[in-house]
């Protein structure tokens, strides 16, 4: 491939056998669907969409995009794509830190995995050549000590991602971690490598394979003009200045609960009260802040390091972001940052989406409060002390974690309330109540992948943190939200898939985009036509998803928002009228009732 930015090499990997097939990158699908989460869900696709999540039919992605582990600011993303075991939909979860770009320099786009190990076994890259080694001594132990033996064994400078117990278990919402406690935690992807025996992927990058840009002084001067806006005082990236990089993504716990948009209890109610300051990012720097690190080719250094030094919740770790700050803290009735601290580090120790694991307590929880006969053991509000041996019971599938394992959806029905969990296609909301943040109601609905913030961010207009404060909307409006979350959604798509954090589109726009990626490639695409790139990704996840089943009235939100009005400041009375923002973004999606027709298809160039 001439493409620039692409080492055009992919490992695929059959576990079965153990052997491995190098191929190239089809340039045709480069050039439409960039890689990363793209090109990884158009593999996941082709695979074929009737398999089983954890069977050995499904292929696991861990890809890369042409920007990862390039000089482009922001640029150390990888996703994790695969069939989603908790939601039978098609899943991307991306992990940042320095494993990505160590995975590039490792002198490879991605590695694919397929089939099952007889045994645990844990893949070696380097240079190019992937090599399986046995993993019996490293399974059933924790993410951090895996990581640590790993490296002690291939080198300090070795990126490396491993599941954990929780995986090896096949708890349905696992997660990958890396060396600097980074997770691709949504969706189940720890499952789907628990289910094939693959404990770990170890990456010895050298700088001399990063890729190159096909145009050396465009990507330089658009790398600096990126930057200028990353760096500028008027956005949330700007470092040491804007919110985003002095409190990280915490900063939001308090804007959140002030306009009544903080879910709290199971979303029984859109604020803390008076509680969410001692969650927030504010709190934290002031009291258990130690340190602020930072990922590959990023000035922002959003990751907050704390570290709790008495009482029972003794902790060093990274890094009490908003999502699971919310889902250990306000949704389960928690004021005490040092326990959620302490929580977020078992999930990273043991391999579980903090977001997923926070939802299960608080809809358990409420079971009993309201359901509780007997036959399970009752789980209090913030009672932190339980919530720590429920989460064990959740690692060890014992007792009801075996039951509580399966995800909020699933556990709610099995416990016969199926209307407790707050997901969406079985994937469970994060931190925004769509009572008072409609578009994310809509957001939710539409996403791909389940109930997602990250889909369509469109709390940066919402809350007005859109580069330099353009696009401000009004969140407790419905109107024009349906082409607001399609923009987002396809721009996120882009940044997913070249990739890069999300984060650059707090400073950058489709300009800045454009340009670093035909500096990169060496393409000449217009903002429009990289546009459609996103949209095009965004289609095949939908086809995908309708093929297995998800067709007419599966976007939808749990009851709660749709016919329970807040009765919170900042969004009382107000419920979210998901009909009607549907009605306008299907109109401009050109789907049928969340089904994509062939003719869309076709202009899209996803069938012929």
């Amino acid at each position: 491939m001439k493409l620039g930015g692409y080492i055009d090499r992919i490992p695929w990997v059959n576990l079965t056998d153990g052997s491995v097939e190098y191929k190239n990158i089809d340039e045709a699908d480069a050039r439409k669907y960039i890689g990363g989460r793209g090109l990884g869900v158009k593999y996941v696709f082709d695979n074929g969409h009737g398999v089983d999540p954890l069977s050995p039919e499904n292929i696991l992605c861990v890809m890369g995009g042409p920007l990862t582990g390039t000089d482009v600011n922001m640029s150390g993303r990888l996703a994790v794509v695969t069939k989603s075991p908790l939601t039978g939909t098609v899943t991307d979860s991306h992990m940042g830190g320095w494993t990505a770009a160590k995975m590039r320099w490792a002198g490879v786009d991605g590695v694919i995995f397929k089939g099952k190990s007889s045994k645990p076994v844990y893949a070696y890259v380097e240079n190019g050549e992937v090599s399986l080694h046995d993993a019996e001594e490293y399974w059933g132990k924790e993410i951090h000590e895996t990581i640590k033996l790993l490296r002690e064994k291939h080198g300090k400078d070795c990126g490396v991602m491993a599941i954990g117990p929780a995986g090896e278990k096949l708890v349905k919402f696992s997660a990958w971690l890396n060396e600097d406690d980074r997770a691709a935690g949504r969706g189940g992807t720890g499952a789907v490598g628990g289910s094939k025996n693959l404990k770990a992927i170890v990456f010895k990058g050298d700088k001399k394979n990063k890729p190159k840009p096909a145009n050396k002084e465009a990507d330089k001067a658009a790398r600096k003009k990126a930057l200028a806006t990353i760096m500028a005082e008027e956005n949330i990236t700007s470092p040491r200045k804007g919110g985003l990089s002095v409190y990280g993504t915490n900063v939001l716990m308090n804007i959140t609960n002030g306009i009544g948009a903080l879910p709290a209890f199971n979303s029984k109610v859109a604020s803390f009260d008076g509680k969410a300051e001692t969650l927030s990012g504010e709190w934290v720097k002031e009291n258990i802040l130690v340190n602020d690190p930072t990922c590959h080719a990023c000035p922002v250094a959003c990751k907050k390091e704390v570290e709790v030094t008495d009482g029972p919740f003794k902790v060093h770790m990274e890094s009490v972001e908003y999502e699971p700050a919310w889902s250990f803290g306000a949704n389960c009735g928690n004021d005490d940052v040092r326990a959620v601290a302490y929580m977020i580090d078992m999930a990273n120790r043991y391999g579980l989406d903090a977001i997923e694991s926070g939802q299960v307590l608080a809809m358990y929880m409420e079971y009993s409060e309201k359901y509780s006969n007997g036959k399970y053991p009752k789980l209090e509000w913030g009672d932190t002390t339980a919530m720590v041996e429920f989460l064990e019971k959740i690692i060890a599938r014992e007792g009801v974690g075996d039951i509580l394992a399966e995800g909020p959806t699933m556990a709610a029905e099995k416990l016969g309330h199926p209307e407790l969990a707050m997901a969406v296609k079985g994937q469970a909301i994060p931190a925004y109540d769509p009572r008072g943040l409609k578009g994310m109601g809509l957001g939710y609905a539409t996403s791909n992948r389940g109930a997602c913030h990250l889909r369509a961010y469109t709390p940066a207009s919402e809350l007005g943190v859109m580069p330099f404060g353009t696009l401000k909307t009004d969140p407790l409006a419905w109107e024009g939200k349906g082409e607001l979350v399609k923009i987002f959604q396809d721009i996120h798509a882009i940044s997913d898939s070249f990739d890069i954090c999300k984060f650059s589109a707090f400073a950058e726009g489709m300009d800045e985009y454009t340009e670093q990626f035909n500096a990169m490639t060496g393409l000449d695409y217009s903002p429009e036509e990289l546009l459609k790139c996103g949209e095009r990704i965004y289609n095949l996840e939908r086809y995908y998803n309708n093929l297995n089943g998800f067709r007419e009235g599966s976007d939808t939100l749990p009851k709660r928002f749709l016919e329970e009005p807040s009765d919170q400041p900042g969004s009382e009375g107000h419920v979210c009228e998901l009909d009607l923002m549907l009605k306008d973004y299907y109109e401009l999606r050109g789907w049928k009732d969340g089904v994509v027709p062939e003719d869309k298809l076709k202009e899209l160039e996803i069938i012929a």
